[in-house]
């Protein structure tokens, strides 16, 4: 008899887990990451995520708005400037990076932390002259902890601007089905 509650309630608990992933992560609120080498890649995405954000009454703010110019990102992940950003209204973070070019790609399943999280580098750009689509990835956390991941992938792509162009055009649907 023992046995069978214990086997239900771990059922019940993974079940619950799986769930939670799947459900929507009711943003209010984030601080946009983007981690590219080129400044200037940093830069659009960051504007750009921050500005469909706002669109929806998300509170959102660019990290280079925290950033001194040229500075380590892994910066965002120290204990005074979050507890800085959480008097402020801030308790999530959006950290989005490049998965990689044409395939079909999932969202990474491996624990991490936000500090862990700034510490990679990428080595994707925002756009490569041979790719034809490139497929974003969305990392939520919240007390240091991923609560969501997310993959976008923008096809039919033939530069830059058209990659930034596709995202605004997809990620709407993202936000309205999966993380309000």
């Amino acid at each position: 008899m023992k046995k069978n509650i214990l086997i239900s309630s771990v059922f019940l608990l993974l079940l619950g887990v799986s769930i939670s992933w799947s459900q929507a992560i009711k943003l209010t609120n984030a601080i946009v990451i983007a981690q590219f080498d080129k400044s200037e890649d940093r830069y659009a995405l960051e504007v750009t995520l921050t500005e469909l954000l706002t669109q929806y009454k998300i509170k959102a703010m660019p990290s280079l708005n925290l950033l001194k110019q040229g500075a380590d990102a892994s910066v965002l992940a120290d204990d005074i400037l979050q507890k800085d950003l959480k008097s402020a209204g801030y308790n999530t973070y959006l950290v989005v990076n490049v998965r990689g070019y044409d395939r079909k790609f999932k969202p990474a399943t491996q624990k991490i932390t936000l500090a862990e999280m700034l510490e990679m580098t990428s080595i994707y750009h925002l756009y490569r002259d041979e790719a034809t689509s490139v497929s974003f990835e969305f990392t939520f956390f919240r007390n240091n902890e991923v609560v969501r991941r997310d993959i976008l992938k923008c096809g039919n792509i033939s530069d830059r601007n058209a990659v930034l162009k596709r995202l605004r055009k997809k990620l709407p649907k993202i936000i309205e089905k999966s993380w309000r």
